[in-house]
């Protein structure tokens, strides 16, 4: 049977995409933040455990030699060398690629919008994440609310004072379809019961959501602070809307030999994991021993925001083509 050609999305999604991107643009000129470019093939990738890149290998022309190159599964490395540079406030709308991510909500490629402020805190980049959304997609205000306030409030769940295996408990009382021998570290529960469970609770509330103070040891990238109760939180926040992840933001780690540590914890698991070890972006590394400027930074998918203004189920319907 022959496959068909049409695109997966007809032209007048098209069209609003095109309205999108846009206004997106003219956001971002009206605020003089600079659109940059940067490459999406790196000889470096992240060794985030849950993150797997897709590779290939560059051959000179009359040579047998192989360089390993990646596709990249966000802009960030090479944007922030761009503000270790001195561009100052800057953003991007970006091609990005995950291996094997399909599905519903999920392609392996994708569009990306990223930007990064020197001049605002989290609270003033959670506002003007606000206003794009207010602009841009017509949202209504966002609630926030701490990951331990959402844990405590639909899991009644002390996230910060409960054991591992009364994570492990609950996860096995509100997702019946887990196998009996199913098994997770700590932030493999968390991330599941949010998911899982909380994740379609927020949508109940038919409004955004920012969740802040995440557990340190799900900091990525993010600075660790120490939140009200005296507890060891990283620096991010996520937004939920109808059902969907939408957006990650930081307050953006500054320390060059912390994040190497963090790179190389990744790559332990990585391997316990029994997944290949990444290589650790070293130009990354220098650009921030070098002096990256203090500065936040958030990442939104573009795709699912279009879904979300269009009521789309499916990621497809809002892309030329989900391979």
């Amino acid at each position: 049977m022959q496959s068909d050609w049409r695109p997966s999305a007809n032209i007048e999604t098209m069209k609003r995409r095109a309205q999108l991107l846009a206004d997106v643009r003219l956001f971002f000129a009206r605020r003089q933040v600079l659109e940059v470019e940067t490459p999406i093939l790196s000889k470096a990738a992240p060794t985030a455990p849950y993150l797997d890149s897709f590779k290939t290998d560059y051959i000179p022309i009359g040579t047998d030699q192989r360089q390993a190159y990646y596709l990249q599964t966000s802009a960030e490395f090479a944007m922030k060398r761009l503000l270790v540079s001195g561009s100052g406030s800057i953003y991007q709308v970006a091609k990005v690629f995950r291996n094997g991510e399909s599905g519903k909500q999920h392609s392996p490629e994708f569009t990306m919008l990223e930007w990064y402020r020197v001049e605002l805190t989290l609270e003033q980049l959670i506002d003007e994440v606000t206003e794009l959304l207010t602009l841009v997609a017509g949202f209504s205000d966002a609630v926030r609310l701490s990951y331990a306030t959402v844990f405590k409030q639909y899991l009644e769940l002390d996230v910060f004072g409960c054991s591992d295996d009364a994570l492990k408990s609950l996860a096995f009382s509100h997702i019946p379809s887990l196998a009996a021998d199913f098994e997770l570290d700590r932030d493999g529960w968390l991330e599941l019961l949010m998911s899982d469970v909380i994740e379609q609770k927020l949508a109940e509330l038919d409004q955004p959501v920012f969740i802040y103070d995440f557990p340190a040891s799900q900091a990525q990238l993010a600075k660790i602070k120490i939140d009200e109760e005296g507890n060891l939180v990283a620096a991010r926040f996520e937004l939920y809307a109808g059902g969907l992840e939408l957006a990650n933001g930081y307050d953006e780690l500054l320390d060059a030999e912390e994040l190497r540590q963090r790179f190389m914890l990744d790559n332990q698991q990585r391997v316990s994991l029994g997944k290949q070890e990444m290589p650790i972006d070293g130009q990354l590394l220098e650009a921030m021993e070098a002096g990256l400027p203090q500065c936040t930074g958030v990442a939104l998918g573009l795709d699912r925001l279009l879904m979300l203004v269009l009521k789309k189920e499916e990621i497809n319907q809002v892309i030329f083509e989900n391979c």
